[in-house]
């Protein structure tokens, strides 16, 4: 389907009814209770929205996106500015040398850093992040054409001109789909950095309910962790439609 042309809303609803026709055809099959059936979880799922599931699910919101807006706030102007032959010269072989570390090894540094709060989870997640929105800035600013550029340098643009005018405008595209894949990421970082080290969060509820072996409070929370990364895509898409409205036209 091209870019463009928009999914009709139906057929994310019978995309769903199918997952949850496998899962209920999976769990009459293996019946047991480690698959509960939808409607149980369905249940489980309001019951600890009443309860305290809603105050993890703000939680773990508020570290990913803090995350991923501190790692946005400085990844997309450095990638922005490697347009530049002389930044990107310093600055691409410092990505390449960090890029490929598994950065979540770096958890227990960040933890003796910044402490078992918030900030080491949000510092983790916006690190991990950090790479992924960079490199994609910097490689739609380097594959930008000069042509556009020298077209507003002879009606007289300043630099800043050509950023506001030509670059950002032309690499916005590719940074909101850095960040939208960015969503996936954080949301599998933050279920690692909330499994240990902390009592608040979707992945604290997650472990918490498989030490205690409830299997419907395991697959609510579960179910809110999938919703969670579902809503903020869907947010970032929407967003990206606003503001790159000419690549859907």
């Amino acid at each position: 389907m091209p870019r463009g042309q928009a999914e009709h809303p139906t057929s994310y609803i019978i995309a769903a009814l199918l997952l949850i026709a496998l899962w209920y055809l999976a769990s009459l099959l293996l019946a047991s209770p480690e698959l509960p059936a939808p409607p149980t979880v369905f249940y489980a799922f309001i019951a600890g929205i009443r309860a305290d599931l809603g105050y993890h699910i703000l939680i773990s919101t508020f570290r990913v996106v803090y995350g991923i807006a501190l790692a946005g706030s400085f990844a997309v102007p450095l990638g922005l500015l490697c347009y530049i032959n002389r930044v990107d010269k310093y600055t691409a072989p410092v990505i390449y040398l960090l890029y490929p570390i598994p950065h979540i090894v770096l958890l227990p540094l960040i933890i003796l850093l910044f402490g078992i709060g918030d900030l080491s989870k949000i510092v983790l997640i916006a690190i991990i992040v950090f790479f992924q929105i960079l490199v994609t800035t910097r490689d739609a600013a380097r594959n930008l054409s000069t042509n556009y550029i020298y077209s507003l340098l002879s009606l007289g643009a300043t630099a800043k001109d050509i950023y506001r005018h030509v670059i950002l405008p032309a690499c916005l595209p590719k940074i909101l789909t850095a960040m939208r894949i960015s969503v996936g990421t954080s949301i599998a970082v933050l279920f690692f950095v909330e499994s240990f080290a902390t009592e608040k969060g979707l992945g604290y509820m997650i472990m918490y309910a498989w030490s205690r072996m409830d299997y419907p409070a395991l697959y609510a929370s579960m179910v809110a962790m999938a919703l969670l990364g579902l809503c903020l895509y869907l947010i970032l898409e929407c967003v990206e439609k606003r503001l790159c409205a000419w690549i859907y036209i």
